[in-house]
């Protein structure tokens, strides 16, 4: 299949994955109001790893290469354990939305990883693309109520940093081995980590049924099928180009963190959803 083929299929599963991830910070955050977040961040990687576990040996899936497990370690640091322990020690202090402003970085992330890690070289149209998209993230969220850097946003920062690297070593893997056993094998990789530690701060679980509820969709969704289709389209699309669609994620997620949460989200929602989108079709049309 040709790079211009396999295109609107990278998009679309790249699209879903926006779609899985855009609830994960409301839902680490109602998660975190009742369990402890390094519970939460283990946990839900444990979980996930389980299930993958069963996955992988429902489908006699082959070993990955040596090669293939040092990208895989990557993931681990960056995509199973940095970025979720991140989110949730910030979300105890931060509301939402402030979070969900840093977050919208990740897509400038991604690309720089994309050209580090992965061996892409966009062109010139596409970074500007791109750069207007994560510009006007930025300003949505401020105009959205972020109220300027908190001491938490340096742990966000380099949850952003960890993520862009591990998406772009993940979407190398996932060439060869597919989008769900890319994340599969990661999260097995990890679980010699992430059971004991989530055993260790389980604590009496006691919690409210919402609080469940975010974990529960955490650890399913964020944590295992979301990435199924992440890690596909990252493959098929190319690394820059379908990481750039995370541009929308902010805009969802603003919207999540207003109707679930109740956080005050500002007026601008439209006009900036339509500039982000505008900046995606743009990146998606720029030359490779």
């Amino acid at each position: 299949m040709t790079p211009q083929a396999r295109l609107p299929r990278g998009l679309a599963l790249g699209s879903l994955g926006v779609v899985a991830f855009s609830f994960s910070l409301p839902a680490t955050k109602l998660a975190v109001a009742d369990l402890d977040p390094w519970f939460v961040a283990f946990g839900r990687a444990a979980v996930a790893g389980l299930l993958a576990l069963a996955v992988l040996w429902a489908g006699r899936a082959p070993r990955p290469t040596r090669g293939q497990w040092r990208r895989l370690a990557f993931v681990v640091v960056g995509v199973v354990v940095g970025f979720p322990l991140l989110t949730s020690l910030a979300l105890r202090d931060l509301p939402a939305a402030h979070a969900i402003v840093m977050i919208g970085l990740l897509p400038a992330a991604t690309a720089v990883a994309a050209v580090l890690r992965a061996g892409e070289r966009p062109a010139l149209g596409f970074w500007l693309a791109a750069g207007a998209g994560t510009a006007a993230v930025v300003a949505f969220g401020a105009a959205g109520g972020a109220q300027g850097l908190e001491p938490a946003d340096l742990g966000l920062l380099l949850a952003v940093a960890l993520c862009g690297v591990g998406y772009a070593e993940g979407a190398v893997v996932a060439r060869a081995l597919g989008g769900a056993r890319t994340i599969c094998w990661a999260l097995v990789l990890a679980l010699p980590l992430t059971l004991p530690v989530a055993a260790l701060t389980a604590g009496g679980l006691e919690a409210s049924a919402t609080a469940w509820i975010g974990f529960t969709y955490v650890a399913l969704i964020s944590m295992f099928l979301g990435f199924f289709a992440w890690y596909a389209g990252l493959s098929r699309g190319g690394v820059a180009r379908i990481g750039q669609v995370q541009l929308a994620q902010p805009v969802l997620s603003l919207g999540w963190a207003a109707l679930v949460l109740g956080e005050a989200v500002s007026g601008s929602e439209a006009v900036t959803a339509a500039v982000v989108l505008a900046c995606v079709v743009a990146t998606q049309r720029a030359r490779a």
